[in-house]
């Protein structure tokens, strides 16, 4: 047991895992003798939950919402005393572009619900061999592998034309990644899990009637997208006034970490003098943490993770400027089309009061792994591109009334398959040799909002559970 008056925990990153971990850390310094601190590198904290009020928009620089399945979001609004705060979508229209024109999502196969072979069978997207093809699903037995590609797992289940026209748009929109590296098993483990359960995917979506997110018993509300009063900053900014004042550092960096005698470690910081810690939460993208450690050669064989380069688009027009698609909330974009844009949001339909009446607020993503080039354009060139392929989808005549481009370099894990393992290797490896620096955040267990929140929440409550013996010894 270590001996100290005050145990000092230094979570590394002030994003939403880093602060959910130093509140819930927070709420038991009544009862365990604590003190955290937070060092971000920024002049802010959220990370990329941005959130721009202007002239009575709300627009969203970074995610603009978010999957509630485990109810980790709703559980920490409600320790904040903002649970009613939480806004729901409204109902809409998904939509998938295919060349010039868009199509349906059949009965919202894949976003939630029972999927409909009938409504599958009627579809547009598909044709007709394709839809055989992917009815197949019923019949096919389950694989054995242990993880496989997104790609190569859909295929094999429905299809390559599916895969092309309505789970690659779908699944690759929400993360920007390359379904032929990326794995099934760390990603989407709920469809792997449903493959195992019941062998047909179909089978088991409907014997569960959950959105691919979802786990069995979900909420109505845990299968709707959910947001704040204000938009997710709302969040980030109740967040951090929950937290006791100088607890967060910002415009300082972690250079390295070292080990220091009594178990304890020294943080060596750009822009202040090192601190010394009992306890270190690393939140940081994986490449900033393995730099961290790079003195005693840890984490260094295994690879450095790809992040997608992607950026936002955020459109305001008048309200008779989009006449087509009256019932549709979002589309997401097939490589079969010619457009360079990857899905659009009609914001102002999905959301209450985040555009003044008569406005139409549109959200569009551009960029993908292997086309990030197209970030690097200037925002002229990029509002000039999105404008293009929104008026072959939409007739658009008019330009926006403004345009907020923000981009997101290296901003997006991509898991590629065999996460699991390697992710399992270097916490072994660090834990050897830092028994007390643990690794969190969106590189780790989940990129979502909900992932990090429970990831933040997890840590810190494992943290406590370790303390209780030295809280009883003072």
């Amino acid at each position: 047991m270590r001996v100290t008056s005050k145990r000092k925990v230094v979570v590394v990153g002030g994003g939403i895992t880093g602060l959910t971990a130093a509140y819930y850390l927070q709420q038991a310094t009544k009862h365990l003798p604590i003190e955290v601190i937070v060092v971000e590198a920024a002049l802010r904290v959220g990370g990329k939950i941005q959130t721009m009020r202007k002239n009575g928009f709300i627009i969203e620089r970074g995610p603009e919402s978010f999957v509630d399945a485990t109810g980790s979001v709703k559980q920490l609004a409600t320790d904040l005393g903002i649970e009613h705060k939480l806004i729901y979508n409204n109902s809409g229209r998904t939509y998938v572009a295919v060349g010039k024109e868009l199509f349906p999502v059949p009965s919202n196969l894949l976003l939630g619900g029972s999927p409909n072979v009938t409504s599958l069978m009627a579809t547009g997207l598909i044709s007709l061999s394709g839809k055989i093809r992917a009815v197949g699903d019923l019949f096919l037995p389950k694989s054995q592998q242990e993880d496989e590609p997104i790609g190569d797992f859909f295929r094999r289940r429905f299809g390559k034309e599916v895969v092309e026209n309505l789970v690659e748009p779908l699944l690759a929109g929400t993360f920007a990644g390359d379904i032929d590296h990326l794995s099934i098993h760390s990603m989407f483990p709920q469809f792997y899990q449903l493959e195992k359960d019941y062998r047909s995917l179909i089978v088991g979506m409907t014997k569960q009637n959950a959105s691919m997110y979802a786990q069995e018993g979900a909420t109505a509300e845990q299968l709707h997208y959910g947001t704040f009063e204000g938009g997710l900053e709302t969040l980030i900014e109740t967040l951090e006034q929950a937290l006791e004042p100088g607890t967060v550092v910002k415009g300082t960096k972690v250079e390295a970490i070292e080990k220091l005698k009594n178990d304890k470690m020294k943080i060596t910081l750009t822009s202040m003098p090192p601190i010394q810690a009992d306890d270190i939460i690393m939140t940081t993208p994986f490449n900033a943490a393995k730099h961290a450690f790079k003195k005693y050669d840890l984490m260094q064989q295994v690879p450095s993770m790809n992040y997608a380069t992607i950026a936002t688009v955020t459109m305001a027009f008048k309200k008779e400027e989009l006449q087509k698609y009256q019932d549709a909330i979002n589309f997401f974009v097939s490589r079969n089309s010619e457009l360079a844009i990857t899905s659009c949001t009609w914001s102002n339909r999905k959301w209450p009061g985040v555009a003044p009446e008569g406005y139409e607020l549109l959200r569009v993503y551009i960029g993908r792994v292997g086309d990030e080039a197209i970030v690097e354009l200037s925002d002229s060139k990029i509002e000039k591109t999105v404008l293009a392929d929104l008026r072959k989808i939409l007739d658009l005549q008019e330009k926006p009334i403004f345009t907020v481009v923000t981009r997101w370099k290296q901003a997006m894990p991509q898991y590629v398959v065999g996460h699991e393992q390697r992710l399992q290797q270097l916490k072994d490896e660090l834990s050897d040799a830092f028994p007390h620096v643990y690794l969190v955040g969106s590189s780790y267990e989940g990129i979502s909002m909900p992932d990090c929140i429970k990831q933040g929440h997890k840590i810190a409550q494992e943290l406590l559970n370790s303390m209780i013996p030295i809280g009883r010894a003072q």
